[in-house]
């Protein structure tokens, strides 16, 4: 825990001199926010009322905005600990005498932190932008830990990929992956506007119990799919994780 603190120090070192990561993980999903609310927001807000009168457009999109904060955090993960791998950085900590494990756990809290400061901010945003959303207390609680597990386990992915990569530009695939995906589930519209192709990916792919969740808890309606959000969140993070530990343990460099 010792070892893993200071490399979570040194990791915040590095935000605080690279203020750009935070900044654009807060920017990019808030310039979907603004654009899809501000140009999309009145021709979609029909659509996506589950009764009349019911909710606004912009209480439907904020769960995929806040996804979409969570996979950005994470891509900018890929970049860190591939820069660390490929410069040596990593190969300088694997001959001294620390954990091993301590080097990775660093950088995925602090990358979970960021994240969540992130998307703290993007709600603050929504909020000004007329987001309204009915959860209480305990609703607030199981989404902000339905999205710590969502960072948790995207982060691990990231380590994971930015430690298989080469070279930076290695990382896109993962990227393009994280970014392409919300797109194409229940984040922007939903499935049952898609076509039949698409509608039954959109049903299937992992994000989309995961913003159903997310929207059902903040917006105070039933929860339909927690428990496979949940469990393909845990899936996830066990695949990153392992798929990293394994990367560490058998890369020479």
């Amino acid at each position: 825990m010792s070892d893993a603190l200071t490399m979570l120090r040194r990791n915040v070192r590095h935000t605080r001199r690279n203020p750009s990561t935070v900044v654009m993980t807060i920017a990019l999903p808030v310039f979907l926010l603004l654009i899809f609310v501000g140009v999309f927001g009145g021709a979609l807000n029909e659509g996506v009322r589950p009764t009349p009168g019911g909710f606004e457009y912009i209480d439907y999109l904020v769960p995929g905005i806040l996804l979409m904060t969570v996979g950005y955090g994470a891509t900018t993960t890929a970049l860190a600990v591939n820069r660390d791998i490929t410069s040596g950085i990593i190969a300088r900590f694997r001959v001294m005498a620390i954990s091993r494990a301590s080097v990775l756990t660093g950088q995925v809290i602090g990358s979970t932190a960021r994240t969540i400061i992130s998307a703290i901010l993007v709600v603050g945003v929504a909020v000004a932008l007329g987001f309204r959303p009915a959860a209480g207390p305990g609703r607030w609680l199981a989404a902000a830990g339905l999205l710590t597990l969502l960072t948790l386990a995207l982060t691990w992915l990231g380590v994971a990929v930015g430690l298989a990569a080469k070279t930076a530009e290695g990382t896109a695939p993962f990227t393009f992956v994280v970014q392409l995906l919300p797109f194409l589930s229940s984040a922007f519209v939903p499935p049952e506007s898609m076509s039949a192709p698409v509608r039954w990916f959109a049903t299937h792919e992992p994000f989309t119990p995961v913003i159903d969740t997310l929207r059902d808890l903040l917006l105070g309606t039933p929860v339909e799919h927690g428990l496979v959000a949940v469990a393909w969140c845990a899936v996830l993070a066990l695949a990153g994780y392992l798929w990293a530990r394994a990367l560490f343990r058998r890369d020479p460099s």
